[in-house]
């Protein structure tokens, strides 16, 4: 039992469930970490006790802050908004792999393979751990993740990925998306110099031609991504896990800001036999 502001609560591990509970979550709220051109969360507070005698406030914000789970329709005209995909695609088992990677590195397929190609399953969550939350600030990371790149998206697919997670931020290599050289883009047209000077002399165009391919390739095979994943990753990682990520009933959503729960049964309580019942 711990004691939150005075009200008890049991610990991370539910005595009566058994459990164990790992929030892969990135906090939200007043000045968390932003993409480079979304306006900040605005966060008010219409009552509070001096004036109510209760507490209610107001939130305006994008669905695709800290962690967040996407539609494809937030990519792919006339696939499935939120509150179309159905429920069981927002929970299930999987693992949680290891695959470090420094600035603007590429994922492959290849990468993958070798990460967990062992211990993947047909219908498998899966989240890559590179070690970038670690970096998750108001600044760099958004500009310098490393990220998945198409053979990525063709190795989740013929391996019948149901769900990605990645600490990084997006489906896609950060140059792949309006950051660089991409639609709506270059937001940063400074990295076009850097990137040549990083790359040993490479244009960005030409190493990054298509604009979020990894999105669209995932949402059409009906693959989510869930992108910022954070939190206690490292907990959990080169685990067998049960997770759970329901975003809001949003009619017409793109995408919605989840809680990421990764869940563990130490005790095996929740262990069912084969023709056992309920």
């Amino acid at each position: 039992m711990v004691t939150v502001r005075g009200v008890g609560f049991q610990g991370n591990r539910d005595n009566s469930l058994g459990l164990v509970f790992y929030d892969l979550s990135h906090r939200f709220g007043f000045q968390h970490p932003n993409w480079p051109y979304f306006e900040d969360v605005k966060i008010e507070r219409m009552h509070y006790m001096a004036k109510s005698g209760v507490l209610s406030q107001r939130i305006t914000t994008t669905m695709h802050s800290t962690t967040h789970i996407d539609a494809p329709a937030h990519v792919v005209q006339g696939t499935p908004f939120i509150d179309e995909v159905p429920l069981p695609h927002f929970f299930g088992t999987g693992i949680v792999v290891a695959l470090p990677r420094e600035k603007w590195e590429p994922i492959t397929g290849d990468d993958l393979e070798r990460a967990c190609g062992r211990a993947i399953r047909r219908g498998d969550v899966l989240i890559v751990n590179t070690g970038w939350h670690h970096r998750y600030e108001d600044g760099d990371y958004f500009a310098y993740c490393p990220g998945f790149v198409p053979s990525a998206a063709e190795w989740m697919i013929a391996r019948g990925i149901k769900v990605v997670g990645h600490d990084t931020q997006a489906n896609d290599h950060p140059l792949a998306t309006a950051i660089g050289p991409q639609r709506n883009g270059p937001l940063l047209p400074h990295l076009e110099k850097e990137y040549r000077e990083w790359s040993g002399g490479h244009d960005w165009k030409d190493d990054f031609p298509a604009w979020e391919p990894v999105h669209q390739m995932l949402f059409r095979a009906g693959i989510l991504g869930i992108e910022n994943v954070g939190g206690e990753i490292d907990a959990v990682t080169g685990r067998r896990c049960t997770f759970a990520f329901f975003p809001w009933r949003w009619d017409r959503g793109d995408g919605c800001v989840i809680r990421l729960v990764a869940m563990t049964d130490p005790a095996g309580a929740y262990r069912i036999e084969p023709g056992e019942a309920f």
